[in-house]
């Protein structure tokens, strides 16, 4: 048998480009889609690429961040993208895709680039010169790493590399995380900003220790669904704070303390409220015990500035079982969040609470001399959620406050009845009226949908409790459709004080803009637009009158009768 050769005269290797990675032993995770795919995607549309290449890769300059914001000037900047993927075992093939959005057409008007890699560690280049490119491209958008089948983890890199006349700054190492250390335990004990009275959150502890079944829920944004994290169900932080309270009770994980994970992705607290009977308590069939609120990098979007957020508080805390309510703040790659406009709620009434930013962000500017413990690069998934390790440290610092209520005296429950909403607590009482309950809801007159017959499927998945498939929100709603019959109007008396209107925003041109009529009186003009993707929002229409009957109207705007909206429901304050 002959034997095999290698070339006679091998090419000598080619220099490499400069490079910086925006992404470095990422750790992902696909997951099914609603296709039937697996799939991981990565967004990079709104400064998402900027912030990984100077989060990751140590970018630095402004003029080359500043071109990775647009297609034009991220063509000008790389040659060539480098990746690489890594699985222990078998090795697998991965597609790798980078899209651009377009113009008129965000996910299928602009370029899409891609190539198969091995998951043997190697990296693969491909040059951007090798490809065609639409002219409709606008910005980088995402990257998908597609895989065989769901539930497969592996660890990326993709790496720039530069054109001539750029330079590179230095790729840094990360030192790993040292979680059985000192300065770690010190980071941890930073996380507590107020133990407050801990009478509820000591009863839930004691309960299940007595083998009673207890309730444990988490309602918030992207975070806590849990974004970055890889499995996404089980190494997000609220699994991880799930199953510390499992241990301090000395009860098997869901042995007879169950567990709901209500986040939902770019929405704030003013969404939460409506979906919280839904999300958190099956619609009366779950009484938590022990209920975690994070909407502190979330509500930007909320109207009302913090009634929303004092109002779902007061909601949860005033709810039959008398659950405790503990609140934590999350934090941004930039330091960004709300708890300053946030914690005058849980200080008026003493609720425990969790600052992630007050334990992490100043060492992210220590060295581990000075008591650096993780980097932002270990610590941050993209520019908005946590990696494994951050969720880890979340889950931590909520454990650590689960530890310091134990080991506290009891106190008597506080009644916040009496105490002043220091933010308002109008919508404390609100509730959502929609296809599923409009014909038995007691303050709705009379309604017809006319064309708004539809019952659209095109909805915010996400991934609740342990699921890894992803469940739609709001599926009582009503869809119009050019083709319907009817008018384009969906009317309804509804007899309320204040009432909010859902709708589901889209980046598709097939989706058109609607308006609000409240008592003949236009109030709102809805462009699902301008958030740019799939997901559900509120605004208000009506509030701060007396309760009375109001005739609501929700009409197609006249430019775009040929198009579709969705309509999600009604929030209603009787």
């Amino acid at each position: 048998m002959a034997e095999s050769r290698g070339p006679v005269a091998p090419k000598d290797p080619t220099a490499k480009r400069p490079f910086y990675y925006v992404m470095r032993d990422k750790e992902v995770c696909p997951l099914l889609t609603p296709d039937g795919k697996a799939i991981t995607f990565i967004y990079e549309s709104d400064g998402r690429l900027q912030a990984s290449a100077k989060l990751v890769g140590n970018l630095q300059d402004e003029e080359m961040l500043k071109e990775l914001g647009t297609v034009a000037g991220f063509r000008k900047q790389v040659h060539s993208i480098g990746v690489s993927v890594q699985k222990a075992g078998e090795p697998i093939k991965v597609h790798f895709a980078f899209q651009m959005y377009g113009k008129k057409d965000p996910y299928n008007s602009g370029t899409t680039l891609g190539m198969d890699i091995d998951s043997d560690g190697m990296e693969m280049v491909m040059e951007l010169g090798r490809f065609e490119w639409s002219d409709d491209d606008n910005v980088p958008g995402q990257i998908r790493f597609e895989f065989p089948e769901a539930g497969i983890s592996v660890k990326v890199s993709v790496c720039f590399y530069l054109n001539d006349g750029y330079t590179a700054p230095e790729q840094k190492e990360d030192k790993e995380v040292d979680f059985c250390g000192a300065p770690y335990k010190k980071m941890i004990e930073k996380s507590l900003m107020q133990l407050g009275n801990v009478h509820r959150l000591k009863a839930a502890i004691d309960k299940a220790r007595r083998g009673e079944h207890v309730e444990v829920a988490f309602i918030g944004g992207s975070i806590t669904q849990g974004a970055g994290a890889t499995p996404i169900n089980v190494n997000c932080y609220t699994y991880n704070a799930f199953k510390g309270f499992c241990d301090l009770t000395g009860r098997g994980y869901e042995d007879n303390v169950g567990y709901t994970k209500a986040g939902v992705g770019g929405t704030p607290s003013e969404v939460g409220i409506l979906r919280y009977a839904n999300d958190v308590t099956d619609n009366g069939k779950k009484s938590p015990d022990l209920v975690v609120v994070e909407f502190a990098v979330n509500d930007e979007g909320d109207e009302t500035k913090g009634e929303f957020y004092d109002s779902l508080v007061r909601k949860i805390y005033n709810s039959p079982q008398k659950p405790a309510v503990v609140l934590i703040f999350s934090v941004f790659v930039d330091g960004y969040n709300l708890q300053d406009r946030l914690k005058c709620v849980g200080e008026a009434y003493n609720l425990p609470m969790v600052s992630v930013k007050d334990a992490v962000y100043e060492q992210f500017y220590l060295s581990s001399e000075d008591g650096g413990v993780v980097s932002k690069n270990r610590y941050f998934y993209d520019m908005f959620h946590p990696t494994n390790v951050g969720h880890r440290i979340m889950g931590d610092s909520l454990i650590n406050l689960f530890r310091a209520a134990d080991a506290s005296e009891d106190m008597e429950d506080l009644d916040i009845t009496d105490i002043k909403p220091p933010k308002g607590a109008e919508f404390e009482n609100v509730y959502l009226v929609d296809r599923h309950n409009i014909d038995d809801s007691p303050c709705v007159i009379s309604y017809d949908h006319g064309a708004f017959s539809g019952d659209s499927k095109e909805l915010q998945n996400v991934e609740r409790d342990l699921d890894l498939q992803g469940t739609p929100e709001f599926t009582g709603n009503w869809l119009y459709e050019p083709g319907n019959a009817g008018e384009p109007v969906f009317k309804a008396r509804i007899k309320c004080s204040a009432v909010l209107i859902g709708y589901m925003d889209s980046a598709s041109p097939e989706v058109g803009c609607a308006e609000v009529y409240v008592d003949g009186e236009k109030v709102l003009e809805i462009d699902p637009h301008k958030i740019g993707w799939q997901h559900c929002n509120v605004y208000i229409a009506q509030r701060g009158g007396p309760t009375k009957e109001r005739d609501v109207e929700i009409r197609m705007a006249e430019q775009d009768k040929d198009k579709r909206f969705t309509f999600l429901g009604f929030g209603v304050v009787d």
